[in-house]
C-alpha cells in the first residue's frame, strides 16, 4: 500500500492538502471522493526505499519470513498476507519495505521479482529460493525452509559473538591499566630515582622512555589507528587487495582452519536449502558460492560448479577444491550414492556447526587466561623496573 500526497477542494471552497494511504491512484481519488474532496492533484510520495538501499537484519528477515510463511500456509492470499505483516511490523524500515513489496505485488509482479528490487534486503540465496518456492506450488513451505535457516545462522551468530564479548572486556582493560600506569603512575614513582642523578637499570630506563613517549605523543595513538583502519578498509575494497588478504587468512595456522571450518558449513547449508527447494544443482552451486565470505575459497567453489557441469561428481569436485572437510565430503559422497543429498548436506552442516562451536569454546577458554598471563607479565615488568633501583639504592646505603 502506497502514499499519495494529495492538493484537493472541499465543497465549501477551502484547499485541503495531505497525504491519502491507498493501493492505487484510482483507488485514492475514490477514497478521496468518499470524503467530499475534489482532487486537484495527486502525486505518490516517493518512498526512501528509492532513494536509499533497503537494508534488514537477520532478526528482521527471518521474523518476516516466519509470519509470511505461516499466513500462506493457512491460504492467505499473497497481498493480504504482506497486508497482514505490516500491520503488526514494529520498525517504520520493516513497514515500508513490506508495503512496497505489496504495490509490486498488485502491479503484477511476482514475489521473488519484487524482492529482486531490493537486492540488500534480500541476499541472492532468499530470491532464488522463493522463486523456486513459486515455481514449484509450495511457497509456504519454502519460506518455513527459509526462515529455519535464517534464524539458525542468526542463532550461529550470536552464540560466536558472545563468545567474544568477554575475552574483548578482557583485552580492552587490560591495555587502559596499562596505558594508566605508563601514562600515570609510572612517571611520579620513577622522577625520584631520575633526580637522585644514580645510574639506572635497563629496564627501568626503558620503561622511562616508553612513559615519556606515551605522555608526549599519546594523544597521536587513536589518530593512528584510525587512520590506519581507513587504509585498510579502502584497500580492502580493491578485489586483488582483499583475495590475497583472504588467501593469507587462509594460510595462518589456527585461524586458517577455522575459516575454512565456518565457509564449509556455510556452503553446505546453503547448498541443502537450495536443494530442497529444488533449485538446479548448477544453479544451487554457484548461489552457494556466492554465499561464501572468503574471495579465495569462493573461487575455487565456483571451479567446482564448472567442475560438476562438465561431469564431475558433486564429490570429486568438492576433494579437488580442497576447503571442505574429510568427514563432510565422506557424508556427502554416501547422501550422493543413496540419492538423499540434500539430506546429508544438512547433517554434515549441522555437524560441523557443531565442531566449530566446540573449536571456539576452547579457543576463548585459552584465550582468557592467557591474557590474564600477558597483563601479569607486563605488571610485573612496570614493577620490576620500579623495584630495581630501590634495591640498588639500598645495597648502596648499606
Amino acid at each position: 500500500m502506497g502514499q499519495f500526497r494529495y492538493r484537493a477542494q472541499a465543497s465549501d471552497g477551502r484547499r485541503h492538502t495531505g497525504q491519502q494511504q491507498a493501493d492505487t491512484p484510482r483507488q485514492a481519488r475514490q477514497l478521496l471522493r468518499d470524503k467530499g474532496l475534489r482532487v486537484l492533484s495527486l502525486a505518490p510520495v516517493r518512498s526512501w526505499l528509492l532513494g536509499w538501499p533497503a537494508v534488514l537484519g537477520k532478526a528482521d528477515l527471518a521474523l518476516l519470513t516466519r509470519q509470511l510463511a505461516t499466513l500462506i500456509q493457512a491460504a492467505m492470499p499473497l497481498e493480504e498476507a504482506l497486508a497482514a505483516v505490516a500491520a503488526h511490523a514494529a520498525k517504520p524500515r520493516l513497514v515500508g519495505l513490506v508495503h512496497a513489496l505489496r504495490k509490486h505485488i498488485l502491479e503484477g509482479h511476482s514475489l521473488a521479482q519484487a524482492l529482486a528490487l531490493y537486492p540488500r534486503a534480500f541476499p541472492e540465496l532468499f530470491r532464488a529460493t522463493v522463486a523456486a518456492g513459486e515455481r514449484s506450488g509450495h511457497l509456504g513451505a519454502v519460506l518455513e525452509q527459509l526462515a529455519d535457516y535464517t534464524q539458525a545462522r542468526q542463532a550461529a551468530a550470536q552464540r560466536l559473538q558472545m563468545a567474544l564479548v568477554y575475552p574483548l572486556i578482557l583485552l580492552l582493560a587490560s591495555v587502559a591499566i596499562v596505558t594508566f600506569l605508563l601514562g600515570y603512575v609510572v612517571p611520579d614513582v620513577v622522577a625520584m630515582f631520575v633526580d637522585s642523578g644514580q645510574a639506572l637499570p635497563l629496564l627501568t630506563e626503558a620503561l622511562i622512555a616508553v612513559s615519556g613517549a606515551l605522555r608526549r605523543h599519546g594523544w597521536l595513538l587513536p589518530i593512528v589507528a584510525g587512520l590506519a583502519v581507513l587504509a585498510s578498509a579502502a584497500a580492502l575494497r580493491k578485489p586483488r587487495v582483499r583475495q590475497g588478504w583472504h588467501a593469507w587468512l587462509l594460510r595462518l595456522p589456527v585461524l586458517g582452519s577455522t575459516v575454512r571450518a565456518v565457509e564449509a558449513a556455510r556452503f553446505a547449508s546453503t547448498l541443502s536449502i537450495m536443494g530442497r527447494s529444488a533449485v538446479p544443482l548448477l544453479d544451487a552451486l554457484h548461489i552457494a558460492a556466492s554465499v561464501v565470505g572468503n574471495l579465495a575459497i569462493r573461487a575455487r567453489l565456483h571451479r567446482v560448479a564448472q567442475a560438476v557441469s562438465e561431469g564431475a561428481s558433486l564429490t570429486q569436485a568438492l576433494t579437488s577444491s580442497g576447503d571442505i572437510p574429510p568427514m563432510m565430503l565422506h557424508m556427502i559422497a554416501s547422501g550422493e550414492r543413496v540419492g538423499e543429498l540434500d539430506h546429508m548436506l544438512q547433517r554434515a552442516a549441522d555437524q560441523q556447526e557443531k565442531t566449530l562451536a566446540a573449536q571456539i569454546a576452547l579457543l576463548v577458554s585459552l584465550f582468557e587466561p592467557l591474557m590474564l598471563v600477558v597483563m601479569g607479565g607486563v605488571v610485573l615488568l612496570i614493577v620490576m623496573a620500579i623495584l630495581l633501583p630501590i634495591l640498588s639504592l639500598n645495597q648502596l646505603v648499606n
